[in-house]
């Protein structure tokens, strides 16, 4: 897999240069869709698009965006301290289309302001009943189309309304109350049938920060339904996600991604790849996962990573789910240095606009019906 350098075609600046395998643009020319990449570390919202034979790379600027959901033309990022949310326009996408393939083009429709609670993972899915409490096992119970969240300072699952920061939906069952205290590092959400059903954690405390403590191996996996914890001696566990009957996740700590046998609780490691695994986006038998460098600080220092990878890069790596081989890769070579979200979209060129966008102020989204007595001057 030799790499090929690539400067974005939309932002020549030399610290936001890339390199990458044909093979990368080949399978997301293949699979006919783009990824949208976080990196609250940089700042921006990547879209990875291949386009004329090249992997074209074009940065959105936002305040520390982390997680990212998308569903039927529906997107929304987690940023410092708001969820913007978008929709994809597809008029819109045909005016921008005659200087560009722009094949969607995702406009900013609501902020909601959250508060700084350190979102992690969302996923779009179903919200369930009020009345059913903490109750996330009955998929049945349910009411409208709703937006999920990791509420990583307040270590609890969320959903959000128009007249609250959040609304707390379930919280660990070794955690005694809502507090902005990280106490134990909750973070990555799996969905079943529309509702959260696995989440992880990097340490099973109920004190404040107390998952640093034990970092290295006091990553756990657990069960929503019934609260139990599943899997545990994990190194920094993130990102389940429920594929094809089993339960994978990224044991970012070992710059791994393997799978959880729920008989077992064990966890068996398909692929180690050169940097800290975060972001895993399946498509059939082919994985996509963030890796990033990870800093020299106390939080990764002695995580089995760093004695293993001493050159550890950025980027999102291919991995063939049915081998483990690692077969395409794009790295970030200047100030990309950390990714969190890997998000497809079934879509090429798909472009987002940010929400101080010109373009915003003279675009009007209207029902169908009104249509006929729009009046062009």
């Amino acid at each position: 897999m030799e790499p090929t350098n690539s400067d974005s075609l939309d932002d020549q600046e030399h610290d936001l240069s890339s390199a990458y395998t044909q093979s990368f643009h080949d399978l997301l020319a293949h699979l006919r869709c783009s990824l949208l990449v976080s990196t609250y570390q940089a700042g921006y919202v990547i879209a990875l698009r291949a386009v004329g034979g090249e992997l074209n790379t074009h940065f959105r600027s936002f305040s520390k965006p982390m997680g990212i959901a998308a569903s039927q033309g529906r997107l929304a990022v987690g940023t410092s301290n708001a969820i913007i949310e978008f929709q994809n326009n597809p008029s819109l996408a045909q005016s921008l289309s005659q200087t560009s393939p722009v094949d969607a083009c995702f406009l900013p429709k609501s902020i909601h302001f959250t508060g700084d609670i350190d979102i992690h993972e969302m996923a779009w899915g179903i919200q369930n009943d009020p009345r059913s409490s903490e109750n996330l096992t009955n998929p049945s119970e349910t009411t409208s189309p709703d937006l999920w969240f990791i509420n990583t300072r307040f270590s609890c699952i969320c959903t959000k309304d128009s007249e609250h920061s959040f609304i707390p939906k379930w919280h660990p069952s070794f955690i005694d109350g809502y507090s902005p205290q990280d106490r134990c590092h909750l973070n990555g959400m799996a969905m079943v049938d529309g509702l959260p059903r696995y989440v992880t954690a990097l340490g099973q405390s109920n004190e404040a920060a107390g998952w640093r403590e034990n970092k290295v191996s006091g990553g756990i996996l657990i069960d929503v339904g019934s609260g139990e914890v599943i899997c545990q001696g994990l190194s920094m566990p993130h990102s389940p996600r429920w594929h094809d009957g089993k339960l994978w996740i990224a044991e970012s700590g070992t710059g791994s991604i393997g799978i959880v046998d729920l008989s077992t609780g064990s966890f068996e490691a398909v692929t180690q790849l050169p940097g800290f695994t975060r972001g895993i986006e399946i498509i059939g038998p082919y994985a996509f996962v963030g890796i990033s460098q990870v800093r020299d600080s106390a939080v990764f220092s002695g995580i089995p990573l760093v004695e293993r990878v001493k050159d550890r890069v950025c980027g999102v790596s291919v991995v063939d789910l049915r081998s483990g081989h690692e077969i395409g890769f794009v790295r970030f070579k200047g100030s990309v240095q950390e990714i969190f979200a890997v998000q497809a979209l079934p879509h090429q060129f798909p472009d987002l606009l940010e929400p101080d966008d010109d373009a915003i102020s003279s675009t009007f989204v209207l029902p169908d019906e009104a249509l006929p007595l729009v009046k062009w001057v």
